[in-house]
């Protein structure tokens, strides 16, 4: 009688993750349609949470327009004494947030690998990379063609408001259209991001521009800004808005620092800052992450619906995996 044959060992599917949030991820029901006003107005409120990073960056910049900027009476005279101090203050804010980031999360390792989406190093030795190591190409590109286009887009929409070119309101004269123009932003910044994104995956904007980002597949907080200067000089030409809509310097620079801190934190590699034992800020965008794994996927936020609407929706699952497969099957074959 013969003997059964060896069952054939299952190799395990290799993990990609060390972390991630609930899944699957879900974008905003603003697009949903029917529309959902109640489920609508709970994320709008959620997002808004005092004790998140769209507050705080709306309270940051509250403080910095307050207390960190030129006065428009010297701004509307150009010289290069105010810009070099909107310069020097950006300096700093990247220095603390990116810096301070990435001395906690990936230098000191504070919280060791919890809450750290992927497992993989920064890279070191690798002729891809400026210096050949990622986090001095990083610094590089954020401290230098980054930060320079920053201050060069505040600078020039706090010029226009000096010199009345744009129409200035307030919250005690424009209550209204203060706080709507507040609660805009956020999806603005999101809309811009979303189609310049798109733009730079196409042909030869992809190879010779955004590519560079792309290096970046785990990413560190340095990561954010760390891109071509072609693409540095478009991330903030959403201010440009501010020509069409009333109003106000602080609100130029909340959208400003959507970007200027958004994305040092956005790519941090981990979703959660641990505040002692049991408190945690966030910090990561593990929709935003999926992207820098997987490429064809996830570009815009979560309050853009047209990732969805043009599958290329990835919602962390291994469905999402699939699908991307699937996509790039197809692209091959084409």
């Amino acid at each position: 009688m013969n003997s059964p044959a060896p069952e054939t060992p299952t190799r395990a599917k290799r993990r990609i993750w060390n972390f991630t949030p609930a899944l699957p991820i879900q974008t905003s029901p603003y697009w949903d349609w029917p529309i959902k006003p109640l489920a609508s107005l709970k994320y709008l409120l959620q997002s808004w949470n005092p004790l998140a990073l769209r507050a705080l960056l709306l309270f940051f910049a509250v403080i910095t327009w307050n207390f960190f900027t030129p006065s428009l009476d010297r701004i509307a005279t150009l010289s290069w004494d105010w810009v070099f101090e909107i310069w020097l203050r950006n300096f700093c804010i990247l220095m603390v947030v990116a810096g301070g980031l990435h001395l906690a999360l990936w230098k000191f390792r504070t919280q060791a690998n919890e809450y750290r989406y992927d497992m993989r190093p920064m890279m070191k030795g690798a002729k891809v990379f400026t210096f050949k190591n990622q986090v001095w190409d990083n610094m590089f590109w954020t401290l230098g063609p980054a930060l320079t286009f920053w201050t060069f887009w505040e600078s020039f929409i706090l010029y226009a408001y000096a010199n009345g070119w744009i129409t200035m309101i307030t919250l005690d004269g424009n209550p209204i259209t203060f706080t709507l123009m507040t609660i805009f932003i956020p999806i603005w910044a999101g809309f811009h991001f979303y189609w310049l994104h798109r733009l730079l995956h196409v042909g030869v904007l992809y190879t010779k521009v955004h590519a560079w980002h792309h290096r970046n597949i785990n990413t560190g907080p340095w990561s954010g800004l760390a891109m071509h200067p072609v693409e540095s000089f478009f991330l903030m030409f959403d201010t440009m808005i501010f020509f069409l809509l009333p109003s106000h310097p602080v609100l130029a620079i909340f959208l400003l620092f959507h970007h200027g801190i958004g994305a040092p934190t956005s790519h941090a590699g981990f979703e959660n800052l641990k505040l002692g034992n049991k408190a945690k800020f966030l910090v990561g965008d593990f929709f935003h992450q999926l992207h820098h794994r997987f490429f064809d996927c996830n570009y815009g936020t979560y309050e853009t619906p047209w990732d969805e609407w043009f599958n290329t929706f990835h919602d962390g699952t291994e469905d999402g995996n699939e699908m991307v497969k699937q996509r790039r099957r197809k692209i091959w074959m084409s």
